[in-house]
């Protein structure tokens, strides 16, 4: 039974996202904060729990991207619509999950199962992208994280959401490159 509970944990990550942005638009920053919070806290609890338990199940490896992609899109786009986040990050970050999405179903499609793992530069970008949504709420709460912190926290997720999306790019072609059948001698 306790098996199951990385996965029941990526499901109330999805579920936690509705009052999370029910919050952000209502403009009660602090609630949607602490819901964020435990909603990107579970992110970590999920994994943890299915690597240290032998836990891990077939599920869980579709279940967990949709549930982080599900709360960080939600999200980005609630704060980009009430100014907390600025357009151009919301557009990179929307468009690189979109991009990853119909990548792997595509692949899934063409090539079969999608194997592999996040690359350490995408687990840095979901991070940064968590820490950029923490940070707008609680300026939007309380204004303690000065502008020239906030801006360089925002380029440099910039950076890695581009360029993760670069390199996820390139591993899923090489990937299919390596599953094309072989060329036929006449």
């Amino acid at each position: 039974m306790l098996r199951h509970l990385p996965n029941a944990i990526c499901v109330l990550r999805i579920v936690l996202t509705v009052p999370t942005v029910l919050a952000i638009s209502r403009g009660e920053e602090v609630l949607a904060l602490v819901l964020f919070t435990i909603a990107a806290i579970s992110d970590g609890l999920d994994g943890y729990l299915a690597k240290r338990n032998g836990w891990a199940s077939e599920l869980g490896r579709i279940l967990d991207p949709i549930a982080d992609k599900v709360l960080l899109v939600a999200t980005f786009l609630a704060c980009t619509w009430q100014g907390l986040i600025p357009v151009w990050l919301a557009a990179a970050a929307v468009a690189r999950d979109v991009m990853l999405g119909g990548g792997a179903l595509i692949y899934r499609l063409w090539f079969g199962r999608v194997e592999g793992s996040p690359s350490i530069l995408s687990k840095v970008n979901t991070t940064l992208q968590i820490i950029v949504v923490i940070v707008a709420m609680l300026n939007a709460a309380v204004s303690v994280v000065p502008s020239v912190l906030v801006t360089t926290l925002l380029v440099v997720t910039f950076g890695t959401t581009v360029l993760s999306g670069i390199d996820y790019a390139r591993r899923s072609f090489v990937s299919a490159w390596a599953r094309l059948p072989a060329p036929r001698s006449s």
